[in-house]
């Protein structure tokens, strides 16, 4: 078997004279197998004296002795088993579990997980500063990761025991690429489990909101995204504009996405009983980090509840250099929480300009109607003046028996008409769009929220919206009857 030695520099070349030979790759001097160590005492990494009385012996004389090698001689000669199968490394796959950072070394901790999340291995391991200077940065820059707690990796390891510290691995170098494709392997399976159940669209299927005036936010307690939200979301309700309704839970770490979930589930649940109607919408948001923080966020069943959500979900989870499967599945999602913010308020400000443009339509087509009137009335009178002269001119000799009857028919006419016109007048200033809403009536729009003023402009399987005086209403269109 071949035995390492510690030789310092200076006694190097005396090591060499007496035939030690330099190993490169463990950088350390060794006797070669079968070789006498007894020249090479002074530089054994533990020394192995050998007892040499007999048990018999020893019950003879008293002595408490016992056959074999003392314990330390032993697991020398496990370290040196350990350097001589694996001194070139191995490439690993490992699961970070914890990691720390001291005078620029890293100390990990890893482990391997069966499906069920059961440990089957675990040890740990350490980065020298060295090292770690030279391989983290291209790692993070490739992956966009940090190394953190529930990471998978892909390592070139040294596994190194010594006898009073016992067994670790000494890391050299990290694949970014494993790190990428387990990162996009768990979106991949959550992905393709959503789509065979068919729930991967529907919340992006569901209904624009028409307005926002109540949203539920979930966002990590403290987080600086949420203050970005809240600086003008703080704003629209100061004006009551919109309300806004928060819940905070953990974002990352073992556990959060299950945490997520029954927040928010709490939280609608709370939302059902205090209120009359769900909100408008619901937005989820989270400051930046980095892109392994995204892996606890990438769970099914926090997915599925997205999904399944019965109103429009908005994502902000800060990260615009990747994304989670949440933004994937969400009815709209943002690279922050700024945006989704700026979002919503600029659908505020979209529905207001659209509410002034057809009051203007509607005050528009109303004088229109009423220059009508005029004009018509106008009209009318005209032509009993003109009546009136023909008559007189063609039986001028009857103008004094029938001056009576023509002017009191002239009067009624003109009477009707002043009536005629001030009941216009008044009918005309009744049909302000909130008035006419009052009486019953109701407006019908298309999905681009356009007036529909004819039954024959509505298709089958159309979208309408119906505006009552005090709610509105959504509508597919299934049958068409004219």
């Amino acid at each position: 078997m071949t035995t390492y030695l510690e030789v310092p520099f200076r006694a190097k070349d005396e090591a060499k004279s007496l035939g030690a030979r330099w190993d490169g790759a463990a950088r350390k001097w060794y006797v070669p197998a079968g070789r006498d160590l007894a020249p090479f005492q002074a530089w054994l990494p533990v020394q192995m004296p050998l007892i040499e009385t007999s048990p018999s012996e020893a019950v003879s004389t008293g002595v408490a002795v016992s056959r074999g090698v003392a314990l330390s001689a032993l697991l020398a000669g496990v370290a040196q088993a350990v350097a001589d199968a694996f001194g070139a490394g191995v490439w690993t796959i490992v699961e970070v579990v914890e990691a720390r950072t001291r005078n620029g070394h890293v100390y990990l901790e890893v482990s391997e997980r069966d499906a069920g999340g059961v440990v089957l291995a675990k040890a740990n391991a350490a980065i020298w500063a060295n090292t770690a200077s030279k391989i983290l940065p291209a790692f993070e820059q490739a992956t966009g990761a940090s190394l953190a707690p529930g990471i998978k990796l892909l390592v070139h390891a040294r596994p190194v025991y010594k006898p009073q510290y016992g067994f670790s691995l000494e890391i050299d170098a990290i694949d970014p690429e494993y790190t990428l494709g387990d990162l996009e392997a768990r979106k991949r399976e959550i992905r393709l489990r959503l789509k065979q159940e068919g729930l991967f669209e529907r919340n992006r299927c569901l209904p624009a909101p028409w307005d926002f005036n109540a949203v539920l936010v979930i966002a990590p307690q403290g987080a600086a995204g949420l203050g970005d939200f809240q600086a003008e979301a703080n704003r629209l309700s100061q004006f009551g504009v919109c309300q806004f309704v928060y819940a905070t839970s953990r974002f990352q770490g073992e556990g959060a996405a299950s945490e997520i979930r029954q927040t928010l589930m709490n939280a609608m649940r709370v939302w059902e009983n205090e209120h009359s109607g769900l909100p408008d919408a619901l937005v989820i948001i989270r400051g930046g980090g980095a892109v392994n923080d995204l892996a606890w966020l990438n769970d099914y069943d926090l997915a599925k509840a997205l999904c399944e959500s019965a109103i429009p979900v908005f994502t902000g989870i800060g990260h615009e250099r990747d994304s989670s499967v949440l933004d994937e599945v969400a009815y709209t999602s943002f690279d922050t929480p700024s945006k989704v913010i700026l979002g919503i308020e600029q659908s505020i400000r979209q529905r207001v300009e659209e509410v002034k443009a057809n009051f203007g339509l509607v005050a528009y087509a109303a004088t229109r109607t009423l220059n009508g009137l005029k004009s018509h009335t106008t009209q009318q009178f005209e032509s009993i003046l003109e009546r009136a002269e023909l008559a007189i001119g063609q039986g001028r000799d009857r103008v004094e028996e029938r001056m009576s009857v023509i002017g009191d028919l002239a009067k009624q006419h003109i009477v009707q008409a002043r009536e005629s016109s001030i009941s216009l007048f008044r009918e005309i200033a009744g049909q302000g769009p909130e008035k006419t809403l009052r009486r019953g009536f109701a407006v019908v729009r298309d999905e681009q929220g356009v007036v529909v003023p004819r039954g024959a402009l509505v298709k089958e399987n159309a979208h309408l919206s119906v505006q009552f005086l005090d709610a509105m209403l959504n509508v597919e269109v299934k049958k068409v009857n004219l």
